[in-house]
């Protein structure tokens, strides 16, 4: 009786399936080992505690914080933008601070598209991006992403009865599951897509950060001439600094759609605790400092460790250039549920199928990356031990 019929359109949260199976392992005494959500396994670094241990103690953090976020905050998200992108923010109007970038996806749909309206949808993909869109009664159309492509979508892929009733589309680069990254062209092509059609672009950026080669290092689509009139993006500290449970995030671009996403965020939140607000100013001002670097070597060794281990079983895996996933075909072409089902029962080690971020997923298992390299390299010989 107390329950809306959207909640009955909603897919099973992969997340919560995964956890369930993972912690009835654990209570039948199992020792595993868990390559599934991506969560940091190391603590936030010293230097942004530090901050935040002396900005609890000021009063004027115990109040609603309301708004964008502090002119502060903001001010610093532009330098940070300018510095990595070279792309110039105006703090007042092309900055919003959001309590992660998980709320800003599913609230944006809310703010920025109509009941019946399409929303563009990679597959696979973040579940969130389906669940704002039903919330918000739109209808999701998907975008295969496929190996062939580079895990993009082809844009005239896409029905034209499909794009006359399109107001939203979601991109997501670097990209989860798949670690793709997108070249500078494609989000070009996208941009110039997007002004065609009348289409507003949200690009997830949650993961531009982590990357292990200079040489590819993540684009901003706001680069493009012409991005700001047609797309927002999306940014998080949750991965690059260790800050999941702080829920600090950003969305910059497109004044109008941000000025949306703000009005619904105003009646749904009250702003970013000022504490963590002033922790995060450190964080973005100390992209190069030791610790964070010290982080991203650790990923690229473990990386490097499941990878070979995983090549030397007879899997078929390229090294993630970028994010802290490793993408990872299924050996002897076994379908993704059952590989992930095996390697739980038979390897006490928790992977994440690909059909679970839908259809396209299939063929393939995700990995993250968030176990030491003593565990990565024992989760290796266990699995290296399976027959498939």
């Amino acid at each position: 009786m107390w329950r809306s019929k959207r909640l009955d359109l909603l897919p099973p949260y992969l997340f919560v399936e995964i956890d369930r199976n993972k912690r009835a392992a654990i209570a039948a005494g199992r020792d595993v080992i868990d390559f599934g959500v991506g969560d940091p396994d190391q603590p936030t670094p010293q230097f942004i505690i530090e901050t935040m241990s002396k900005a609890i103690h000021l009063a004027k953090n115990h109040q609603y914080a309301l708004g964008a976020g502090s002119p502060v905050f903001r001010e610093t998200v532009a330098s940070y933008f300018l510095k990595r992108f070279g792309v110039s923010l105006d703090p007042d109007g092309e900055v919003l601070g959001l309590l992660g970038s998980k709320e800003g996806i599913m609230h944006l749909p809310t703010g920025v598209i109509d009941p019946g309206d399409v929303v563009l949808i990679p597959e696979p993909g973040y579940p969130v991006y389906v669940g704002g869109t039903i919330f918000a009664g739109g209808e999701c159309h998907t975008m295969p992403l496929r190996a062939e492509n580079g895990w993009l979508p082809v844009l005239s892929d896409i029905p034209s009865e499909v794009l006359g009733r399109t107001k939203l589309m979601y991109l997501n680069y670097p990209n989860n599951p798949t670690s793709a990254c997108a070249t500078l062209s494609f989000f070009e092509e996208a941009v110039a897509f997007a002004r065609e059609h009348g289409i507003l672009i949200a690009q997830d950026a949650a993961y531009c950060d982590l990357y292990f080669d200079p040489s590819v290092k993540p684009a901003s689509i706001l680069q493009v001439e012409g991005a700001k009139e047609v797309a927002i993006e999306l940014h998080s500290l949750s991965k690059t600094f260790n800050m999941t449970g702080w829920r600090v995030a950003f969305a910059v671009g497109n004044r109008e759609a941000l000025a949306s996403l703000g009005k619904v965020k105003n009646n749904a939140d009250s702003g970013i605790f000022g504490a963590i607000q002033e922790a995060a100013v450190v964080a973005l001002s100390n992209l190069d400092h030791p610790e964070v670097v010290a982080q991203m070597e650790s990923y690229r060794r473990r990386r490097d460790i499941l990878v070979s281990a995983l090549n030397g079983a007879g899997w078929d895996v390229t090294g993630p250039l970028a994010t802290f996933y490793v993408w990872a075909k299924c050996p002897g072409g076994v379908d993704s549920m059952t590989v992930a089902k095996r390697i739980l029962d038979e390897a006490d080690t928790v992977v994440i199928p690909g059909a679970g971020f839908g259809p396209c997923g299939e063929g393939f298992v995700r990995f993250a990356l968030t176990v030491d390299e003593e565990r990565t390299r024992e989760a290796g010989e266990r699995i290296g031990k399976l027959v498939w």
